[in-house]
């Protein structure tokens, strides 16, 4: 899974536009969320996997950096990067582009698998390990877009 073998895509619903004519700030967080399905599915945690591990994927952060507008009817593409990775933990940024390959927005989170029988944090099941670590191998070398590790703060001349 290079680089940008994971999209997801989407277009910019009516429901999600609001008074200011764009999409609203919690669709893009729809859309991210979505994006997230999607990329555990193809780590191997689709629907009959996290049956049969009894092992699922939370959001415990997410951070959203808003950076131009999106309109009605507009085409979104979603990929995503790994920052970093432990045995049960996924540090990800989601980018967001529009048609014309610009970044919309980002998506920063950090994700824990779970055994949903023992409702605690676990390691990934081996299989799931396995693509998660063929992932990080190719993303690892990737530089970090700016937006990774931002906080949020009100910037005072000194």
């Amino acid at each position: 899974m290079g680089e940008q073998a994971f999209q997801y895509q989407d277009y910019v619903h009516h429901d999600w536009v609001d008074y200011n004519g764009h999409m609203n700030d919690a669709a893009y967080a729809k859309v991210f969320s979505l994006a997230v399905d999607r990329f555990i599915d193809t780590i191997g945690l689709d629907a009959a996997a996290r049956q049969k591990y009894s092992y699922t994927i939370f959001t415990l952060e997410t951070h959203l950096c808003y950076l131009q507008e999106a309109h009605q009817d507009q085409q979104l593409t979603v990929t995503v990067q790994l920052l970093d990775v432990d045995a049960k933990r996924l540090h990800v940024i989601f980018t967001m582009k529009n048609a014309n390959n610009e970044v919309l927005a980002t998506s920063e989170q950090m994700l824990m698998g779970m055994d949903t029988d023992q409702e605690r944090p676990a390691p990934f099941p081996e299989d799931v390990a396995g693509k998660v670590e063929a992932v990080w191998n190719e993303h690892k070398q990737i530089e970090a877009p700016k937006q990774a590790g931002r906080t949020i703060g009100i910037k005072r001349k000194k």
